[in-house]
């Protein structure tokens, strides 16, 4: 059985047993662009934040992939009048692999996963009386291994929280 695919069950299983929400305050929703795919995002206070994906990249060949980076939130860069919600601007720091895909001459990752640098930057939405967020995001990305080269991802997304 192919390594993507046991990776992604298990992903998806753990996503929806019931103890996986036993923690307060993890998201878990669609992130839709470069990568799309589930994402899941835990809170650690109220302005730090992990998030990780595990989803399709449509670039160069088609490969599978893995992200996870630390956030911070800065909820008084951009004031929201809407007393629905809260308007939060983030940036962090993380890492990606991205699977080796079948040698198809197209990408950089024919002969091997991909490792890469991730500078996440990105606006939320989070509803007041709502457990979910919209987020957008812009994710310069370095490669280091095999070789280097720079890159960037961008996506759309929404999460519903389970507390």
């Amino acid at each position: 059985m192919n390594i993507k695919v046991i990776l992604l069950v298990g992903l998806i299983t753990a996503i929806l047993n019931p103890l996986a929400y036993a923690q307060d305050g993890i998201g878990v929703g669609v992130i839709v662009g470069e990568p799309t795919g589930i994402s899941l995002k835990k809170w650690l206070n109220d302005k730090h934040a992990v998030d990780a994906a595990a989803a399709w990249s449509f670039s160069e060949n088609d490969s599978f992939q893995f992200h996870a980076d630390y956030l911070i939130h800065n909820f008084t860069l951009l004031k929201s009048d809407d007393i629905v919600g809260k308007l939060p601007v983030y940036f962090g720091l993380g890492g990606r692999l991205k699977l080796k895909e079948e040698n198809n001459g197209k990408g950089r990752n024919d002969d091997g996963a991909l490792f890469g640098v991730r500078i996440p930057f990105g606006i939320s939405y989070l509803f007041t009386d709502l457990p979910v967020d919209i987020f957008m995001e812009i994710v310069p990305i370095l490669d280091v291994a095999p070789d280097t080269e720079f890159e960037i991802n961008a996506g759309i997304g929404v999460r519903f929280y389970f507390r």
